[in-house]
């Protein structure tokens, strides 16, 4: 393809990846007070983290659990920005494909079995980080509003709280890919076993320092959840790692690649590499060249 092309294929793959999250938005802006098949609200799943708040310690109305509207067109904003999140959350699948049919031309076969690998394992991290975080923002309020005693009553204004709620999911969902990237630079040969098993220390002191900075409350609720989550991937990625350099290592003997001399050539591979057939070219891109040839 030409430039030309890559650039008609850009504007296509970007302009369904933009319709897929306007639907994914305006489902989520419905679902904020709908009950699809049952299911709970979008409304009911934001505010249930503090709805689990003690009825004792919290603002609550004949018995009902809702949150302060502080500002003109506050709940609309709220409304409108967390249903956005959730469309944007549960169209993923669709604009990432887009994303992929544009990058994929120019990898090799090996190259988007990996990617394809990290993308899914990516996708994975960030669902159980924010399934964590939405499940210890309970427990991190409920300390949070203690602090008071009897001389306080929490009343959580709306945006401050959605605001509070979004950053901790995707400050877990993010923190959940930093042992992923230790595991990637691990099979590229920048970090080696060695070294990690040498670091563990630091690592698991670097991880509870960084989760006290990341987390926006001060309650040491979600500090530790975090941190010793952290602390077991990252166990989990220097175990892979071990696993990744022994077999590295047995290739490499087996290869004897640890027998060669230093001025003796290595045994490289110098057969080149299968390039994929190009996909067909539609009837419109190929007036699009015609046209452009005929100009230049």
């Amino acid at each position: 393809m030409s430039l030309k092309d890559h650039l008609y294929d850009l504007r296509h793959r970007l302009g369904l990846a933009l319709l897929f999250i306007a639907f994914g938005a305006i489902f989520g802006f419905l679902w904020w007070g709908w009950h699809p098949f049952g299911l709970p609200s979008l409304g009911q799943i934001v505010t249930g983290p503090y709805c689990g708040i003690p009825v004792t310690d919290r603002l609550s109305q004949n018995g009902s659990c809702q949150l302060l509207q502080t500002k003109p067109f506050e709940a609309f904003m709220i409304q409108l920005k967390v249903g956005a999140a959730a469309g944007m959350a549960l169209t993923a699948p669709l604009w990432l494909y887009q994303v992929w049919r544009f990058i994929a031309p120019g990898l090799y076969a090996k190259e988007r079995r990996f990617a394809l690998v990290f993308v899914a394992a990516a996708s994975v991290l960030f669902v159980l980080g924010a399934a964590l975080a939405f499940y210890v923002v309970p427990q991190g309020l409920t300390v949070l509003v203690g602090f008071g005693g009897s001389q306080f009553l929490t009343a959580l204004s709306a945006g401050d709280y959605i605001d509070f709620v979004l950053t901790l999911l995707l400050i877990f969902g993010v923190s959940f890919e930093l042992p992923l990237i230790v595991v990637m630079l691990n099979q590229v040969g920048v970090l080696t076993y060695e070294k990690l098993s040498q670091w563990r220390r630091g690592i698991v002191f670097g991880l509870f320092v960084f989760a006290a900075v990341a987390t926006p409350g001060t309650d040491p609720i979600s500090m530790v959840a975090l941190a010793i989550a952290l602390a077991l991937l990252f166990e989990l990625a220097i175990q892979i790692a071990r696993v990744h350099d022994r077999r590295a290592a047995r290739k490499r003997k087996a290869e004897g690649w640890d027998d060669l001399a230093d001025d003796e050539a290595a045994p490289f591979d110098y057969t080149p590499s299968q390039i994929d057939e190009p996909e067909p070219v539609t009837e419109s891109a190929s007036r699009e060249r015609v046209r452009y040839d005929d100009a230049t």
